[in-house]
């Protein structure tokens, strides 16, 4: 392992997400709410912390970086930045146990959005908006940021951005890697700019609606109220949420393509008309199952549904009703739903829309062969052929998904957590989604989980996040062979 330019990246990365720790303190310098000292502690150390590894190894950040060093410096720097990040919410009291204040920042970085804090509204504005931004920077990714304006990182480009984007993802949009992730980096600001003028006319404050516009396009859903987007009471801003939560999860290269004017991107995805698909699909089954049940007209159903819907797919995780208080038909499309995700290429987590998609037609495949045995046939996405190695790729990481969820309810279960929680909490995690079912409820949180079970779900967190393989193959005894 080459652990001299490793470092390096890692401490790089630190000293970014330093910087971006000067936007809150500002904000807490104008509100004098008390948590001043906090914030300019937490970049004191990070800043620190990034700069001396990266001025003793600065000489080394030219070496070529190989396939697995990639997937070390990946995740050893979500690791590392989840540790800097969780200061501020120690060091301002926000958190008396490092646990939680761990547990909330590997949330925010994920995009997870599952919140141990049981008062959101007494917490200083700058320490709120601090937990917005790390979702923001997350969302995108904090090594493709590395990448969009660190062009010192040389030859190892690819290798970051295959370990932070899924390979079958990976579509050099431009000739270098860096023009690649500084055009996503646009795409994502600019519709980030857009969320955030609309929470505004709609009767947000300029804070809630710049945290809320953060959360969104990251789909992390943290919220700057106890109980989240309902607390707006506001049709118009459930649909502006509803919509941009639905924009997140679209693939990134699409809206690259449709800025250059190539719009035909869109119908020729058979990931997007799937997942347009599956989103109508879903709000049809949930809204018919709630009109008259849980609301009087078909548009309050409709409104409900929708939203709930779109956040829990795009693992967006914001809620306007308790939907626990919903049919357990609801529930279970809701949870469903969680394995489903955001296309591939999005902020949003979960199996990803192109996985389930290539999984569906696989299986049909198989089922047809058996009628057709002699049949020649191969499977097709967006009209290509797909080779046998990607399949493969899928089936595996689809075990994987289930080995890790089935493991983490069990270990969640031992803890003492009841099987609902367990299972829900578990799939909620790896998935980021953030709200889960039981004792983790929208109406919850997951501050009366036990400290292993908070711990068992920072794992899920990173591992869902950084798709399975990333984390996982760390621990193969091969992999650190030379």
């Amino acid at each position: 392992m080459n652990w001299k330019p490793i470092v390096n990246l890692t401490s790089i990365v630190v000293l970014l997400v330093s910087f971006f720790m000067l936007l809150p303190l500002g904000v807490s310098l104008y509100l004098d709410e008390g948590d001043q000292t906090a914030l300019l502690y937490s970049f004191g150390a990070t800043f620190s912390a990034g700069l001396i590894p990266f001025v003793l190894t600065r000489r080394f950040r030219k070496e070529d970086l190989r396939h697995r060093d990639g997937f070390v410096t990946v995740t050893l720097s979500w690791i590392v930045v989840t540790f800097f990040g969780s200061l501020p919410f120690l060091l301002s009291q926000t958190f008396t146990t490092f646990t939680n204040a761990y547990f909330e920042a590997m949330a925010g970085f994920t995009t997870t959005g599952a919140s141990v804090l049981e008062d959101i509204e007494r917490v200083p504005g700058g320490i709120l908006l601090w937990r917005s931004l790390m979702q923001w920077l997350g969302g995108m990714g904090i090594v493709l940021f590395s990448l969009a304006i660190l062009p010192m990182l040389g030859a190892g480009g690819m290798q970051l951005f295959k370990a932070e984007v899924p390979e079958i993802t990976v579509d050099k949009l431009r000739p270098r890697i860096v023009d690649t992730a500084k055009s996503l980096w646009y795409i994502y600001a600019s519709l980030t700019a857009m969320a955030f003028v609309l929470y505004l006319l709609g009767g947000m404050s300029p804070s809630d609606a710049l945290n809320h516009a953060f959360t969104t396009l990251a789909t992390g859903g943290f919220s700057t109220k106890n109980s989240s987007i309902a607390h707006f009471n506001s049709p118009y801003i459930d649909g502006v949420a509803t919509v941009f939560m639905f924009l997140a999860g679209v693939n990134y290269t699409l809206y690259f393509h449709a800025f250059k004017g190539d719009l035909s991107r869109f119908a020729r995805s058979d990931e997007f008309k799937f997942y347009v698909r599956v989103t109508v699909a879903a709000v049809v089954l949930v809204t018919l199952n709630l009109w008259r049940k849980d609301f009087g007209t078909l548009l309050e159903s409709i409104r409900y549904a929708s939203f709930q819907v779109v956040s829990i797919m795009t693992t967006t995780g914001y809620s306007t009703a308790d939907y626990e208080g919903w049919s357990y038909f609801a529930q279970i499309i809701l949870v469903i739903l969680m394995f489903f995700g955001g296309m591939i290429g999005s902020t949003g987590g979960g199996m990803k829309q192109v996985r389930v998609l290539l999984m569906f037609r696989q299986s049909y495949r198989e089922l047809y062969q058996l009628i057709h045995p002699r049949a020649v046939t191969a499977l097709k996405l967006d009209g290509k052929f797909l080779p046998k190695e990607i399949l493969g790729s899928i089936w595996g990481f689809l075990f994987l998904f289930l080995i890790i969820w089935v493991g983490a309810t069990l270990l969640l279960a031992y803890s003492g957590v009841d099987l609902v929680t367990a299972a829900t909490t578990a799939v909620s995690a790896l998935c980021n989604v953030g709200p889960a079912l039981g004792a983790a409820g929208p109406a919850d949180g997951y501050a009366s989980l036990p400290r292993v079970a908070k711990w068992i779900l920072v794992f899920c967190m990173l591992v869902g996040r950084l798709e399975v393989y990333t984390v996982i193959i760390l621990f193969i005894p091969h992999f650190w062979k030379k």
